[in-house]
């Protein structure tokens, strides 16, 4: 879904809405094979993905929802803020332009605290490439823009973050903090009755914990991700977005491990960030020229007053 979001920025090279999750991504699902490693063959992506990332399918082709509300009624989970990367570097350095493009994209796809997620996390990826940037700044910028449960969860998880320094001894306390808000309850497999429906006082687990791991690594990619796999639960949701993080503070990524998965995957890793650092400048250029032309037309409108 991440790729698949980095072609959809190539095709329109500018920013991105909820219409364009309806006129690009949602036909790249559906009519592109490409090699799935699970499935050890070329297919739809379509096929490979969970229900509710077909949502988008359903409720944008077959339903013609107006994109902005298709997200309502889709189970409350991580499935958009997970490919919403992309989203934090065309917009770096600017985490409140990136937390409410997120926003406008994630409303085809999710609503409530999946919602506020997919936003907060483009949020964290921004902030995490202004210049000078610590784990800390992150988190100090998600907690500044993230609303009801979600920013509360952050703030309780990264709190307990703080105290330590290695994932091993964080893994429990961090999993007993964010528990107030996570709906999905200690039995991962058989979730609770109220799981996944929308709140104003809940939270996605894996956006807290993953933002605790940062904190626990202090920025460090190998740590966060180690620590977001070992935490169990919907761990490589939790390892996407911290290492995401990690990855855009400047953290190495070890390039043994993306020699193996890139291999095992079928997957070049190095195209499609090539591909969107050239559209996030390409975007880059039209924003300050779109900006220039409101300050020149905001002065000639105020000295005519």
């Amino acid at each position: 879904m991440t790729h698949a979001l980095v072609r959809v920025y190539d095709r329109v090279r500018d920013h991105l809405d909820a219409y364009a999750i309806a006129e690009h991504l949602v036909p790249d699902m559906m009519t592109t094979p490409r090699w799935i490693p699970e499935l050890e063959a070329e297919a739809l992506p379509l096929h490979r993905v969970f229900l509710a990332e077909k949502w988008l399918v359903a409720r944008l082709h077959y339903g013609h929802i107006d994109p902005r509300e298709a997200g309502t009624g889709n189970i409350v989970n991580c499935g958009a803020a997970m490919y919403m990367a992309p989203v934090g570097l065309v917009n770096a350095a600017n985490p409140a332009g990136a937390y409410a493009e997120a926003l406008d994209l994630a409303g085809a796809h999710q609503s409530s605290y999946g919602r506020e997620a997919a936003g907060v996390f483009a949020a964290a990826v921004a902030a995490a490439c202004v210049p000078g940037a610590t784990a800390e700044s992150v988190i100090e910028t998600c907690v500044a823009l993230a609303k009801d449960g979600t920013r509360a969860a952050i703030e309780t998880v990264c709190e307990v973050a703080s105290r330590y320094s290695d994932f091993e001894s964080a893994l429990r306390p961090l999993r007993e903090a964010v528990a107030a808000y996570d709906t999905v309850g200690p039995d991962y497999r058989a979730p609770s009755l109220g799981a996944r429906r929308p709140s104003r006082v809940h939270a996605i687990e894996e956006l807290p914990i993953a933002l605790g791991m940062l904190l626990v690594a202090r920025g460090d990619y190998r740590h966060a991700v180690l620590g977001s796999v070992n935490y169990g639960r919907d761990c490589d949701s939790i390892a996407t977005m911290s290492g995401a993080v990690a990855g855009a503070l400047g953290s190495e990524i070890p390039a043994d491990w993306a020699k193996t998965v890139a291999e095992a995957s079928r997957l070049d890793l190095h195209a499609p960030a090539a591909t969107l650092t050239e559209v996030a400048r390409e975007i880059h250029a039209q924003d300050v020229a779109r900006r220039r032309a409101h300050e020149a037309a905001f002065t000639t409108l105020a000295a005519s007053r």
